[in-house]
């Protein structure tokens, strides 16, 4: 089993330069904990926390990672930006990262994004599906034409193709029967939220699973997200991830993300996070990923090991115990295979 972890944002309070030292001492601390993945996702005029935009910070961070380590985007709000600088920005950060980059998409979940760059929010799944499409073109093709709802091209060259061939893997955001469909057949596999439980996703795998069988397309272990914290006994571990991620999930459902509800999480935060979020001490972790192995072809787990608020002495404390209590232990573990799941 892999592990990975997501970068995150950081109160408008926290200094610019203090905030990319930070992302860049999590690596650091990441690396020597075993974690082989580190991905960031992507918010536009994002109000009172800031998101670092992902394309040049993996271009910083490509610099600091080991031969072994990938790097990625989960996810970029793809209908926002235009196929062809996206496929010229991407394809440059493969080639800078040597082959490394994974290519997380989405819609994303935010109106007011869509608003500010003049783009129509009740689009968002056909610009994605066409962006996908122009793409994987640009980057495979010499000669490119494509005559879209959304964007056109007219017998274009393309001059910047990534080392990955025949193109990065994409990873597709999902949270329903219809998004799943999407990621099955326009990218590789689709980025589970930390918010879906277990058997949630077990109805979702079946459904991707029917959607690639049918166009003849290989099955691809899964990028569980999902939230963990290890404490010395279950109730402290409740108690620790509560004081540090429960401002954050009231922030996320206010905003109305999907599968969160606002009123619920702010009366009953704790009921609210249980069924999702992996808690306990090292063995009880470890037990639970074991679990969820056993039932999902998952690889990588990504994990968030810092939040608002939180310093680089904290967050490097906190991978250090993830690291020795659950990635290296865990590191030999081996999910169900997908021919366990197909009838």
């Amino acid at each position: 089993m892999e592990f990975g972890f997501l970068l995150g944002d950081q109160p408008l309070s926290t200094p610019p330069g203090e905030h990319l030292d930070l992302l860049l001492r999590n690596v650091e601390a990441g690396q020597r904990a075993g974690f082989t993945h580190f991905t960031i996702g992507q918010h536009f005029l994002y109000s009172d926390f800031r998101w670092m935009q992902p394309i040049p910070i993996l271009a910083r961070l490509a610099a600091e990672i080991d031969d072994h380590v990938r790097i990625g985007t989960t996810v970029l709000v793809g209908p926002l930006q235009h196929p062809v600088q996206l496929a010229e920005d991407l394809a440059t950060l493969d080639i800078i990262t040597g082959g490394k980059l994974i290519v997380g998409l989405g819609t994303g979940y935010l109106e007011r994004e869509y608003a500010a760059f003049d783009k129509p929010y009740s689009k968002r799944y056909g610009m994605l599906e066409e962006q996908i499409e122009i793409l994987t073109a640009l980057w495979t093709q010499d000669r490119v034409t494509y005559d879209g709802q959304f964007w056109q091209l007219d017998d274009v060259t393309t001059h910047i193709h990534p080392i990955q061939k025949p193109r990065p893997p994409i990873w597709l955001g999902a949270m329903k029967k219809v998004g799943v469909r999407r990621a099955a057949r326009s990218g590789d596999v689709w980025t589970i939220t930390p918010q879906q439980t277990v058997d949630e996703v077990a109805q979702l795998v079946q459904i991707y699973v029917e959607e690639r069988q049918a166009r003849g397309l290989p099955l691809t272990p899964f990028p569980l997200r999902r939230e963990l914290q290890v404490a010395d006994s279950y109730d402290e571990a409740l108690r620790d991830f509560a004081a540090v991620a429960r401002g954050k999930y009231v922030s996320y459902a206010s905003q109305g993300m999907g599968l969160l509800d606002q009123e619920r999480v702010e009366r009953e935060f704790l009921a609210n996070i249980a069924d999702h979020v992996l808690l306990g001490t090292g063995a009880q972790v470890r037990d639970q990923i074991t679990a969820i192995a056993g039932r999902l072809p998952i690889g990588p787990l990504l994990i968030r090991p810092h939040w608002p608020g939180m310093d680089a002495e904290q967050s490097a404390l906190y991978l250090e115990r993830v690291g020795r209590e659950v990635v290296a232990p865990l590191k030999d573990l081996q999910s169900v295979g997908f021919d366990a799941l197909v009838a």
